[in-house]
């Protein structure tokens, strides 16, 4: 009977291996060792020896392919290939060479254990299984890193998506190992599975909640790496920088990192200012507290004296011609300053923090902007200041709002207006000098 070339092959390897084997195992007969010992040593032998070569091939193989593609990598402009080398994906597939090599010659090394020879080639198939869910775990890790490049990605929770990925990963990994050491194909193997669903979904509640919230939070856009976002509960107020499948870390102004669970953005509020730091406006509203019993009528000359002040001098004339006229027609007695209009200190003062903050080159004229007179308090009558600065970033926001108090402040005197503040132990001092010293008169 004439044997095919595949045949002939097979013949041939098979002869190979035995005279292989065999020659060690006479070597060992001829030591003096006895038929049992002989095999048990023959194998250990070789399997030490072989491992010794196969780790010289894997650490070969790396700095070959390593060496080789780095020359590339260096020439090359491109930054995936550097990618690659940081994930160690290229390492991982050199690992593929001693472990093809190991499946090649295991049935040279236990030619004379069967028994071991299965449990061996189902090592090395599931070595081979864990280096490829290595590489796709590097190659994901690299995918990951090219996209955070990318605009369109930067805020995207791309760390959330990797895990889910590591997770599918490890499953698909698992029930290709269990299939192996047990026989048992993975469909079958998934169907028992199903049973435990209920017992797994109790292992990784966590998991899967946050796996929820992360595709939840991308697709609704609530939040993105880099944001500002205020959470009180958790003491959560600062820079969103990082958003992963089990929890959002947020870097606090105090450069402190508060770790929140994913899942919790789903069903606690929380405030995010991102639509403030893109709209180009960061609302300033504040109030300054006049002491009630400083708001009067202004005389005319006190009224000449503020007309010198330039952004005021227009609305002054615009008023004096209102009231007089309204005055002439309704024939007031002006004997009386109760009768007919007149202009108030804290109504030319409002007037003039309009016109100032009109003028002003750092507030928003794009946005609402007035100064509003509140209800009336034991602590005075709020005059509360509501515009938006045309710069969000938070150290050039305190300076513009400082700037626009400080001048309020150091001009309303010139309005006969005072600001309410609270008595002071110098102020109760003072009054008890006085009072002592009427006594004493």
């Amino acid at each position: 009977m004439q044997l095919s070339t595949t045949d002939y092959l097979e013949e041939i390897n098979k002869q190979s291996q035995s005279k292989f084997y065999d020659w060690s195992y006479h070597k060992l007969l001829q030591a003096g060792f006895n038929s049992e010992w002989a095999h048990t040593i023959n194998s250990i032998v070789l399997l030490f020896l072989v491992i010794l070569i196969l780790l010289i091939i894997d650490f070969l193989a790396r700095k070959v392919i390593l060496s080789v593609v780095t020359r590339f990598i260096i020439k090359s402009k491109n930054s995936i290939d550097d990618y690659l080398i940081k994930n160690k994906t290229l390492k991982y597939i050199s690992h593929f060479i001693p472990l093809f090599i190991a499946q090649q010659i295991s049935p040279i090394i236990f030619l004379g254990f069967p028994n071991w020879l299965e449990a061996i080639n189902k090592g090395i198939e599931i070595l081979l299984v864990l280096n490829i869910m290595l590489i796709v775990h590097s190659a994901l890790k690299t995918l990951r890193d090219i996209l955070k490049t990318r605009k369109s990605f930067a805020d995207k929770p791309l760390e959330s998506y990797l895990q889910v990925s590591q997770i599918v990963l490890i499953c698909i990994g698992g029930t290709i190992t269990f299939s192996i050491l047990t026989g048992i194909s993975p469909l079958s193997f998934l169907v028992s599975l199903g049973a435990a669903s209920a017992i797994l979904m109790l292992v990784f509640k966590d998991t899967i909640l946050g796996f929820v919230a992360s595709i939840s939070v991308s697709a609704n856009d609530s939040i993105r790496v880099g944001d500002w976002i205020e959470m009180p509960k958790h003491n959560a107020d600062g820079t969103v920088i990082e958003i992963n499948l089990n929890n959002v870390k947020v870097q606090n102004f105090d450069k402190t990192i508060t770790t929140i669970p994913t899942h919790t953005l789903l069903i606690d509020s929380f405030k995010n200012y991102r639509g403030m730091q893109t709209s180009g406006g960061r609302r300033i509203k504040r109030a300054i507290n006049i002491k009630i019993s400083t708001i009067r009528f202004m005389t005319e000359e006190e009224i000449k004296d503020l007309e010198r002040i330039q952004i005021l001098k227009p609305f002054i004339e615009q008023r004096r011609l209102e009231i007089s006229e309204y005055n002439n027609r309704s024939q007031a007695d002006q004997s009386m300053p109760v009768n007919g209009r007149k202009m108030t200190n804290i109504g030319l003062f409002r007037a003039y923090a309009t016109a100032y903050i009109r003028q002003n080159p750092n507030i928003n004229k794009d946005m609402i902007s007035m100064v509003r007179q509140m209800d009336p308090t034991e602590h005075g009558v709020p005059l509360e200041i509501y515009v938006f600065s045309n710069d969000t970033r938070f150290e050039i926001y305190e300076g513009i709002r400082s700037d626009l108090f400080d001048h309020l402040f150091a001009v309303i005197t010139y309005f006969k207006l005072e600001v309410f503040e609270s008595p002071a132990s110098d102020d109760l001092r003072n009054l008890s000098i006085k009072i002592d010293h009427t006594h004493l008169q």
